[in-house]
């Protein structure tokens, strides 16, 4: 007769010891993979109806396995599922549990599934749903960045190249070139999306059903766009947890840049914005400090989430084919980094919405040098070659540093006497406002094409941004 410890292990009929309780612990992955136990049950009852329609159930069981894991799935949504000593992992828990409700009808739900091919079904649809959560928080960060950025379209402020002060630009301007990276974030989520929604459910441990079912249809019950075409590559594939981390690492570098800029501009040094304290801590030692702690954990948590993707890589390379155990750590990578994410993100459409801008801090850091290639401009629009132009301008900054005086205070004697393409109207150069608006090619920081900008990225953004799973 079977023993209590190996009936509850779905592979306990060869052996004929006991698991070392050290090994017991190693092994089990309940703690980290419960959180799908609405993707398992969800997995579970299509398989049931599947099969049922392959013949291998009754119309009577296949109802009271559906129903059995009804039962199941409301005791995990109240909190009260019982997770008992030899639940390796959610789906051993589910089955287990299954079996006490309904009796030995409950074991005919794994003919011909292998928690090979369940686990890879539940991490696509708990992966699925998860993506559509962290679309909507990344898309109200960009519905955030573009309302500012339309309502403050007139202040102005330095670009900057090589964290030098290089050209007048819009604060606008600024928020819309990270705006921009997001967007093309969202972009590769949604193509995430599409390649996690394929099912690799009905390829059994390695080689496949061997009962005929309709992986299709089968397929379909759960919401997936197609199935696997190859037994062997869709128990090993993780391509999907990958692509993930990838996509996450690159998100988290534009956020890490974003956050950055911000420190940076949040320093007494540049003065130019200011976090609200919900963003904000202090120091335990100096109390005139106010710390921009919300930025420097996004910048911080970004080498996390790198190292989670790097690490799995790893993990995934040297791993011969089909289902081994080393891909126990990829739900471990994805949680971690998923749930880093969801955090991130909502702290960052807080800072973005709550900070406040100095304005006349930012106009008061412009200074005419800054308009050393309008000066070129200038002479190109007389007829001069950029390059000639672009020597001449030099020449003028560096006459300007001899007398110890600013650009703007040259005369136009001063600006004759190093070419005679300069004339009276050089003098109205000296404008930070004509200076933005000369950039009026798309993509520029003129006026018009910034608010061109913002109105292909009001079309491009959905209505309603929110999305409610329970799996999480």
């Amino acid at each position: 007769m079977e023993s209590a410890e190996k009936g509850s292990k779905l592979w306990g009929g060869r052996f004929t010891g006991d698991t070392d309780p050290v090994m017991e612990k190693f092994n089990e992955s309940l703690s980290c993979d419960k959180r799908m136990w609405q993707a398992d049950i969800k997995g579970s009852q299509a398989y049931a109806r599947c099969i049922q329609s392959a013949g291998l159930l009754t119309e009577t069981e296949m109802t009271a396995i559906v129903e059995g894991l009804d039962k199941i799935s409301e005791e995990w949504r109240s909190g009260s599922f019982e997770i008992k000593p030899g639940d390796e992992d959610i789906h051993t828990a589910n089955e287990r549990r299954l079996k006490e409700l309904i009796g030995d009808v409950g074991g005919k739900l794994h003919t011909g599934r292998s928690r090979n091919d369940q686990v890879a079904v539940d991490m696509r649809l708990w992966l699925k749903d998860s993506i559509k959560l962290l679309q909507g928080h990344l898309t109200d960060l960009i519905k955030t960045m573009v309302q500012r950025a339309e309502s403050e379209i007139d202040v102005l402020m330095p670009g900057y190249t090589h964290l030098q002060r290089a050209q007048p630009i819009r604060w606008s301007h600024w928020i819309m070139s990270y705006a921009w990276m997001l967007k093309r974030d969202v972009e590769k989520l949604i193509q995430l999306r599409d390649n996690v929604n394929i099912s690799p459910l009905g390829s059994g441990a390695l080689a496949g059903n061997p009962f005929d079912i309709d992986r299709v249809s089968l397929a379909s019950d759960l919401g997936f766009a197609g199935v696997t075409d190859n037994s062997l590559d869709a128990v090993s594939n993780r391509d999907f947890v990958v692509e993930f981390l990838f996509w996450a690492s690159l998100l988290s570098i534009h956020l890490s840049r974003w956050s950055e800029d911000l420190i940076l501009y949040g320093s007494k040094e540049f003065g130019f914005i200011t976090l609200s304290d919900a963003y904000s801590t202090g120091s335990s030692l100096m109390p005139q400090k106010k710390n921009a702690d919300s930025l420097e954990l996004i910048r911080g948590k970004s080498g996390t989430i790198y190292g989670k993707c790097c690490g799995f890589m790893m993990t995934l390379k040297g791993i011969p084919s089909t289902y081994n155990k080393d891909m126990q750590e990829d739900k471990a990578s994805m949680f971690e980094v998923y749930d880093t994410l969801d955090g991130l993100l909502q702290v960052a459409v807080g800072v973005m919405s709550t900070l406040k801008i100095n304005e006349t801090t930012m106009r008061s850091a412009l200074s005419p040098d800054m308009l050393a290639t309008d000066l070129a401009y200038y002479l190109v629009r007389k007829g001069v070659a950029f390059r000639t132009a672009h020597g001449i301008s030099g020449s003028c900054v560096a006459l300007a540093e001899k007398k110890k005086c600013s650009l703007d205070e040259l005369t136009v004697e001063d600006f004759k006497s190093i070419s005679s393409h300069f004339e009276e109207d050089v003098l109205t150069i000296w404008n930070y406002e004509t200076s933005v608006n000369q950039y009026k090619a798309y993509g520029g920081t003129a006026l018009s094409s910034v608010k061109q900008q913002i109105n292909n990225l009001k079309t491009w953004l959905p209505e309603d941004t929110s999305e409610n799973t329970e799996n999480q």
